[in-house]
């Protein structure tokens, strides 16, 4: 039986309907925390993650916002704590994808990508940080990217969304500390989703050649790490970066 280290913790995941998101919510869900699953498009998907975690005894509830909207942002907040009473932990998980080289990638998919992947996050930090100052407590943890810290061909856009999420992790990391809130980011290199799974076999093999450890890693590797940092464990820990990579980033 896993250990309930986050017995009555109100948390709130933002993407969490699949992938790592999900994975995510379920791992903080079996450690005790109500979770929050923040969904965008697929309310299908976000319900079946509910639906998971109730069916093991959890709590859980959906809700829809559009983390880049600024205004959105500030009802799913104000919404969240006229129910639950609090929120303890902030997971800023949704993020989008536009690849293209620098010359081809649009101003539409440019914009798309850092309003979602960064300003998303500005937004959920902004609304929910004067309840985490008020409790004097809570744990912010931001889904960064080994594209942020390294760089990636054909990724300019996510690259530079993931490299001003390290940025503004650590700059609220300095202004919340303070206050007994921590904030960290967790950077995963390549995982084994569905988006990885539908790349041909060469892919894959090229990529795992790029890994130290020689393969993918699992939704769960990100999971685990995010349920440490949200925990008591992770007390002492804040402004940090932690890779969950393989060792790509050696």
């Amino acid at each position: 039986m896993a250990e309930k280290k986050l017995e009555g913790k109100i948390a709130l995941v933002t993407g969490a309907g699949r992938g790592i998101g999900k994975a995510i919510a379920l791992e903080l869900a079996a450690s005790g925390a109500t979770v929050i699953v923040n969904y965008n498009g697929s309310q299908q998907a976000a319900q079946e993650t509910v639906d998971t975690i109730t069916a093991a005894g959890g709590s859980a509830k959906a809700i829809q916002c559009n983390v880049s909207d600024f205004a959105a942002c500030q009802e799913m907040v104000q919404n969240v704590i006229k129910e639950f009473g609090r929120v303890d932990i902030l997971v800023n998980n949704a993020g989008v994808t536009r690849d293209g080289l620098i010359m081809r990638i649009s101003e539409e998919d440019y914009d798309k990508v850092l309003d979602t992947n960064l300003k998303g996050a500005f937004n959920t930090i902004r609304h929910l940080s004067k309840y985490f100052i008020k409790q004097r407590s809570g744990k912010i943890i931001n889904i960064a990217s080994v594209s942020g810290v390294m760089g990636n061909a054909g990724q300019a856009n996510y690259s530079a969304s993931k490299a001003g999420l390290i940025g503004l992790t650590k700059s609220v990391a300095r202004e919340l500390a303070s206050r007994g809130i921590n904030v960290n980011a967790v950077a995963p290199g390549f995982v084994d989703t569905d988006m990885t799974q539908a790349m041909g076999d060469k892919a894959k093999e090229q990529i795992a050649g790029m890994i130290p450890l020689g393969h993918m890693g699992k939704t769960e590797d990100i999971a685990k790490t995010v349920l440490f940092l949200a925990s008591s464990d992770a007390d002492y820990i804040t402004g940090q970066v932690l890779c969950v990579d393989g060792g790509m980033c050696i």
